[in-house]
């Protein structure tokens, strides 16, 4: 008798664990995996991130396999120019992308040889050092770093080849109501707005990327060797806030 409780017992304990870890990762926070070099110089393929799943409110996409248990969004808050956000890839509805606002509803964009142009106004960059990448076959890879500033005063690195690349001139479009341009950070090795992700609607947002909580270089080290981690994983990367 004392045998079944205790196995009675478990299994409770193990529904409700299953059942607060489910309602953490629909409602509160998910982890999410950088699986691209889109955004570096900001965020690096192996770098593990949290998501808030409550800052834009919840759609369908908040719940685990995109549940359809309501249509369009509530408790909606509207994401910022600047905002580093997950979504809903709006050609299959299924594969996560991260990627930043760069445009909102009624946002005129467009580039020019390079040069990013919000509502008009061509938006400053300020070259930094340049950032040094091993491409697929082994050979480092310069990029030009700028420091660039969105209308609304949020700075963010980007990366560009140079200014010439197929995607460095777009011609001029309307961000349309309740869709986000959005804009990889590494913008010449990205595949956002300009390309096949087209607007993102509002319904297609994950949430926020919030803070790094785990980092590590696929190309140092082996987990099948212990004495490798210390190289292996990106201490200076952990837990910080994702801008």
């Amino acid at each position: 008798m004392e045998e079944k409780e205790s196995w009675s017992e478990t299994i409770k304990t193990i529904i409700y664990a299953i059942l607060i870890a489910m309602f953490i990762r629909s409602f509160l926070f998910e982890p999410f995996k950088i699986p691209s070099g889109s955004m570096y110089p900001n965020l690096y393929v192996g770098d593990f991130l949290f998501v808030s799943k409550y800052t834009y409110g919840y759609s369908k996409h908040s719940l685990p396999f995109s549940m359809p248990l309501w249509s369009g969004r509530i408790w909606a808050d509207e994401p910022q120019v600047g905002d580093v956000v997950v979504f809903k890839y709006p050609q299959d509805n299924r594969t996560d992308f991260i990627k930043r606002i760069i445009g909102r509803p009624g946002d005129k964009i467009k580039l020019v040889d390079g040069r990013l142009f919000i509502n008009d106004v061509e938006l400053p960059r300020e070259e930094k050092e340049n950032f040094v990448l091993r491409n697929n076959f082994g050979y480092a890879e310069r990029f030009h770093q700028y420091d660039e500033t969105l209308p609304n005063g949020v700075k963010h690195d980007i990366l560009e080849i140079s200014d010439n690349e197929g995607e460095d001139n777009f011609e001029e479009v309307t961000v349309p109501e309740n869709s986000y341009f959005v804009m990889g950070d590494n913008r010449d090795r990205s595949d956002d707005s300009r390309i096949h992700v087209g607007f993102v609607p509002f319904e297609n947002l994950v949430g926020k990327a919030r803070i790094l909580f785990f980092s590590y270089d696929p190309d140092e080290g082996s987990w099948l060797k212990p004495w490798t981690w210390g190289k292996k994983i990106r201490w200076r990367r952990l837990f910080n806030k994702i801008s």
